[in-house]
């Protein structure tokens, strides 16, 4: 049905790969978007004659697909969500942490346990024709090679690691290939892609010293974390036309502040999207610094849990992740403090 390959094997291994039709390119340059893609730097699909070819970067792998896979296994509750938007989600055959997927199942899936440490054994027992790894770390990608080593065939899906949300959502092409839906997958990535970019083009172009200003993060053990310039986060910020004062910071990974830096920052900042709270009662409850700001004392605070379960399932990470647009929606709604029956994910502190 496919060949499959990971650069942690075998030179022995490599090499019959390379003999495989389609599969004997080399990764992009780091950073650059592959021919084919629009946004999205981690992964390159190509069609060949004998089927369709794709390569994810970080590990690299190459996958050559010959037939749709009926039978997928999922590490990542985002998974589901592309699924879902593909109408493929007949075939999600097992996954991790089930409680925590908030996208409408079979419920019929093969429960794979905690997603840091997949059993192997359901996961053998699953006949899985492909299992959709994540690669948040090194922990990861051993829990990953110790499955693939036992027989599972596996590829990593590293949405996360991509830092525009439509690079993020590009990743349904991925699944797309995968599923035989690949036609499927670029009609709905091109509906998002219009639909985000007429949102941004339709912002007020204020200049920053009149547009609202913008927080994100909490108050974690002394360290408040917020997103960087590369953070998707940031992206959507930006996008929406907010005052955010560390767009041009370049950091991988999220800056850690601390309070009297994020009170420097953020004290007046006129809204506070992401907290970690469900009230504002419990915000306070939860840190009594967390009362300081402006956004706080004005009753502009904001969570992602408007699509929320009570057993923790947030469709924000399933459905948001392939309609950014949507994200990008309800920041502009909010920094205009449009009416709560506006907002698609992000749910106002009370």
């Amino acid at each position: 049905m496919y060949t499959i390959h990971h650069t942690s094997y075998t030179i022995l291994c490599t090499l019959m790969l390379l003999c495989f039709v389609g599969c004997a390119k080399q990764p992009a340059e780091q950073g650059s978007v592959p021919e084919g893609n629009k946004y999205a730097t981690g992964f390159r699909i190509n069609e060949t004659d004998t089927g369709v070819v794709v390569e994810v970067f970080k590990p690299y792998q190459c996958l050559c697909v010959k037939e749709p896979m009926r039978r997928i296994g999922t590490m990542s509750t985002v998974q589901v969500g592309f699924l879902y938007a593909l109408d493929a989600i007949d075939c999600l055959a097992a996954v991790c942490n089930p409680e925590l997927i908030y996208t409408p199942v079979k419920g019929n899936e093969i429960d794979l346990g905690d997603s840091m440490k997949p059993s192997a054994e359901r996961t053998l027992q699953a006949g899985l024709d492909i299992l959709l790894a994540v690669n948040y770390g090194q922990y990861d990608n051993l829990e990953a090679m110790r499955l693939e080593k036992l027989g599972v065939p596996i590829i990593f899906i590293n949405e996360w690691q991509e830092h525009s949300p439509l690079a993020r959502a590009e990743w349904i092409r991925v699944l797309g290939a995968l599923t035989g839906k690949l036609r499927e997958a670029d009609s709905i990535f091109h509906k998002v892609e219009t639909r985000y970019n007429a949102l941004t083009a339709s912002v007020n172009k204020r200049s920053y010293s009149a547009a609202v200003s913008i927080m994100s993060g909490n108050n974690f053990r002394g360290t408040w974390y917020v997103p960087s310039g590369k953070n998707y986060l940031a992206y959507l910020f930006k996008d929406a036309g907010a005052v955010y004062p560390f767009y041009e910071d370049e950091r991988e990974t999220s800056i850690p502040l601390t309070v009297e830096e994020t009170i420097h920052y953020f004290h007046d900042a006129d809204v506070w999207v992401g907290a970690g709270g469900n009230s504002l009662e419990e915000l306070a409850r939860i840190d009594e610094k967390h009362t300081w700001f402006k956004a706080y004392k004005n009753g502009r605070v904001y969570n992602w849990r408007k699509q929320r379960l009570p057993n923790g399932a947030n469709n924000f990470w399933e459905r948001g992740v392939v309609h950014p647009e949507e994200m990008l929606e309800d920041v502009i709604h909010i920094l205009n403090n449009a009416p709560d029956s506006t907002l698609h994910f992000a749910n106002r502190l009370y």
